[in-house]
């Protein structure tokens, strides 16, 4: 019997990956790298924004969106500027450059949308959509906990600690 639960979440991990994929290869033509389009498209659709802001959009630790950043800046893509309320943030803006090829990642966007979504009602997206913010909102508790140091809840082993196998013949194959 398959474990539905486990399934959907490995389901969502499989898409993720697939768009992550194609987008880096398909935008690297365009000097992107690495999930950069990700920082540019934020920057592009919220000019002045704070990285701050952008880390809590993508769910990303600072220090990974900080240097995706700092190359979207360095390639001529985006630049800082000093942010008026606080300076100690830097407000983030995207240059002509960056705005040229927002276009085209707006493009992809739009494509991957009607790709994956095809087939579905109005109704069966509203319906998605909402299970889908429902399952985020279960899990920015366990994000931020982690984020700040902190361990979740689970049964947790030192390497030492864990069971012993009798070997790999008689063990399940474990599929990740």
């Amino acid at each position: 019997m398959v474990n539905l639960k486990k399934q959907i979440l490995r389901e969502m991990g499989a898409l993720f990956r697939c768009f992550e994929g194609i987008s880096n290869i398909e935008f690297r033509e365009y000097g992107l790298a690495k999930n950069q389009y990700t920082y540019l498209v934020r920057i592009c659709e919220n000019p002045g924004t704070i990285l701050e802001r952008i880390c809590e959009e993508t769910m990303t630790d600072r220090s990974t969106a900080s240097r995706s950043v700092e190359k979207l800046c360095a390639a001529g893509f985006a630049y800082k500027k000093k942010h008026l309320d606080n300076r100690k943030n830097q407000a983030l803006y995207p240059t002509e450059k960056g705005l040229q090829i927002y276009e085209i990642l707006k493009n992809e966007e739009e494509y991957s949308d009607r790709t994956a979504l095809a087939d579905f009602s109005e109704a069966e997206l509203k319906q998605f959509y909402g299970y889908l913010k429902r399952m985020r909102m279960n899990v920015t508790p366990d994000w931020k906990t982690v984020k700040k140091g902190g361990i979740r809840n689970y049964p947790r082993y030192a390497l030492n600690e864990l069971p012993v196998r009798k070997s790999q013949e008689d063990s399940p194959q474990q599929t990740v």
